[in-house]
């Protein structure tokens, strides 16, 4: 099972895939038989939430696979592998979840869900309607997120609409922290240094035990967003909808690109005349944001 799996749900899955005795549950996980209890039954009404009981169903499909007596059957190894494939693992749904949050706790953002569908998209709604898309996420990381109370559904039909929770600024406060981008306290400081320089070669910022510098806007609105509210005397708006759309682009294809392997310029070759700029480093991340958008 994947490191992101709460425990509530593991045990919910131990008890209803395999029919381990509650009693049996408890002594494994040191705590008395009714805190496994409302575990279970804290999940089972969760159910009704569309991306939690996909999430149940994806992981009890790889919990009925496993054997903790006697390992795996010999015919069912390359199934079990397939099945284990679809779920994120931990790495990967900690960058996905960091990018996620980070637009749901904008002003407006939520996240929409159509029924199946294998993504899910953030948007960012406004007085007038439905806004920018900020973010294209799996739906298995979607799921996730869910199945750890981090979003919320606020609305349910064809497409459930998801809000951030309690639960889910905490974690991005968390996340954001151990990266240090943020101070422990809060969102009161600044992001890190821009990720496509090298550490070593980032200047103070990039030397330890350097101050984090004050933010000039927090996490809950962008600039872009800020200047696409603005009016003239007239009502028009600064920006048009076609350019805050570019501009939501261009920030998600950066994000995914940061997401990938880093990217180095030898920045003689520009000063060289005749020569060929080259990169190095793997450059699949770009590759990937140009492919997705």
């Amino acid at each position: 099972m994947p490191g992101w799996v709460p425990h509530g749900a593991l045990h919910y899955l131990a008890h209803t895939e395999t029919g381990a005795p509650i009693r049996a549950l408890a002594r494994q996980a040191g705590c008395h038989a009714s805190t496994i209890m409302r575990q279970i039954r804290r999940i089972e009404t969760r159910r009704d939430d569309p991306l939690v009981d996909a999430a149940l169903r994806r992981l009890g499909a790889v919990r009925r696979g496993l054997d903790c007596t006697a390992g795996p059957p010999a015919g069912k190894t390359v199934t079990m592998n397939k099945r284990s494939a679809q779920l994120p693992d931990e790495m990967t749904f900690a960058a996905e979840a960091l990018r996620v949050l980070r637009r749901l706790h904008e002003t407006g953002a939520v996240l929409a869900v159509a029924e199946g569908m294998e993504k899910a998209v953030v948007v960012r709604e406004t007085e007038t309607g439905p806004g920018a898309r900020t973010a294209v996420v799996d739906s298995a990381v979607a799921q996730a997120m869910a199945l750890k109370d981090w979003i919320a559904p606020g609305s349910t039909g064809r497409v459930t609409r998801y809000h951030i929770t309690s639960a889910g600024r905490g974690a991005l406060r968390r996340m954001m922290a151990e990266q240090g981008e943020i101070s422990a306290g809060g969102f009161a400081e600044d992001r890190a240094t821009f990720s496509g320089m090298p550490c070593d070669q980032s200047g103070e910022e990039g030397k330890a035990g350097a101050q984090p510098r004050r933010s000039r806007y927090c996490l809950s609105e962008s600039p872009l967003s800020a200047l696409a509210r603005r009016r003239d005397k007239s009502g028009t708006p600064f920006l048009e909808q076609g350019m805050v759309h570019a501009g939501e682009r261009l920030r998600e294809d950066f994000e995914l690109a940061q997401m990938g392997g880093s990217i180095t310029q030898n920045w003689d070759n520009f000063l060289t005349p005749g020569a060929k700029p080259t990169a190095r480093g793997d450059n699949s991340g770009v590759m990937a944001a140009a492919e997705a958008r």
